[in-house]
């Protein structure tokens, strides 16, 4: 990985090459993704099908776009059991978590007679979507459906990308069963939100729309907004890891690629007082990179995004977490809780060199939707307060 030492102007380069990741930086694909939407709210299933057999090979229709109860009973046949165990430990995790965020209605009154108060009411209708692709993960299915769940909401559908049979990923199935959720439509992509957002034949129109997805999504999502209310348009994956002298560097360097896994445009930031573990990270990346089955997106990953900040003392390293608000922040230090009570900007905080990103965006229980690209200066993790 690349080392810099961390000044005000290698900083602001920085910044500036992890904005050009920004959904609002790829406006070549904008109007083909208003097309989509266009051509779905006015023509509905005839559009959402043809598009599902142009970019996923799937002939679908009305008779098989939602999936039956025995497609999800053959989803259990083909998940290993162990990992069904592990969904449902997660799940009560999540839950639990989630359930401490709600809001309850309540009313006042002053001396003079007057009356005031507060309603808490659930939306009406959620769709969520799930990603396909590359990497298929159960917990992003755990994490936008549980708060929804537990804010109230009544009624929830979900839509996910099937493959040319017509076939939806098993572990998708299974995690949004055990969540509860059994109305789920084969769509993906842009269609699929525009769906969504409009209804069609098949499709039920929503309220708010929620889920993670790659660029045609999150732009599909920015162009229905305001016709329904949306979570977030969420840019590409990221992790800072603040450390000082008395981190691991093989722990730290899991942990950075840990993100750098998931995409070309993930970024991995290591901000730390060592130049010794600056170097010794750095070796330990080359190390695991040779080891891992998804090298060659990890390689790309830590070659445009990758750096190592050498920063003077610890509040110029504080300093810089803040300035970059990352989606994920790392605190490796001998003293980390007094660190984070420092921190004001990132999207979720793991204290400790046991606190491992995968275990809190897989099991641990807060919400890993989670504000990139230095929106966490302005907006919150996916909560239940986002479904009420």
């Amino acid at each position: 990985m690349r080392i810099v030492k961390l000044t005000d102007d290698t900083k602001k380069n920085l910044l500036n090459d992890l904005l050009k990741r920004s959904p609002n930086n790829y406006t070549e694909y904008s109007d083909t993704v208003q097309k989509i939407v266009d051509d779905v709210r006015k023509n509905g299933n005839q559009a959402l099908f043809e598009y599902t057999k142009k970019f996923d090979k799937a002939d679908i229709n009305e008779d098989n776009i939602l999936v039956t109860k025995e497609e999800i009973e053959e989803a259990y046949n083909e998940v290993d059991s162990h990992l069904v165990e592990v969904i449902r430990k997660s799940l009560a995790n999540i839950r639990s978590y989630h359930e401490k965020q709600k809001q309850y209605s309540w009313f006042d009154t002053t001396e003079d007679g007057t009356m005031l108060g507060q309603k808490v009411i659930a939306l009406d209708f959620v769709g969520v979507y799930v990603p396909g692709g590359k990497a298929v993960y159960p917990s992003s299915v755990l994490m936008n459906l549980v708060p929804a769940k537990v804010a109230g909401v009544k009624n929830i559908v979900m839509t996910t990308p099937c493959n040319a049979e017509g076939k939806v990923c098993p572990t998708t199935l299974v995690a949004a069963n055990e969540a509860g959720i059994n109305t789920i439509y084969k769509a993906g992509g842009a269609q699929a939100i525009a769906a969504l957002a409009f209804g069609t034949e098949s499709i039920p129109k929503v309220d708010k729309i929620v889920g993670p997805g790659n660029i045609f999504v999150a732009l599909a999502k920015r162009a229905v907004y305001g016709y329904v209310s949306i979570d977030s348009i969420a840019g590409p994956s990221e992790i800072m890891v603040l450390a000082d002298e008395s981190a691991n560097p093989r722990f730290v360097a899991a942990d950075l690629l840990s993100q750098a896994e998931h995409d070309e445009l993930a970024s991995a930031i290591l901000v730390t007082t060592s130049m010794e573990l600056a170097q010794s990270v750095s070796e330990e990346v080359d190390k695991f990179i040779s080891e891992l089955s998804r090298q060659e997106i990890i390689s790309k990953s830590i070659e445009n995004y990758g750096y190592i900040l050498v920063a003077e003392n610890m509040e110029s390293a504080i300093s810089a977490a803040n300035d970059i608000a990352s989606e994920h922040l790392e605190i490796v230090t001998k003293n980390p809780f007094e660190v984070m009570m420092k921190i004001r900007n990132a999207g979720a905080i793991f204290i400790g060199e046991y606190s491992s990103e995968p275990l809190g965006d897989y099991f641990a229980g807060p919400n890993h939707v989670l504000p990139t690209n230095g929106t966490a200066k302005f907006f919150s993790p996916l909560s239940v307060d986002d479904f009420v």
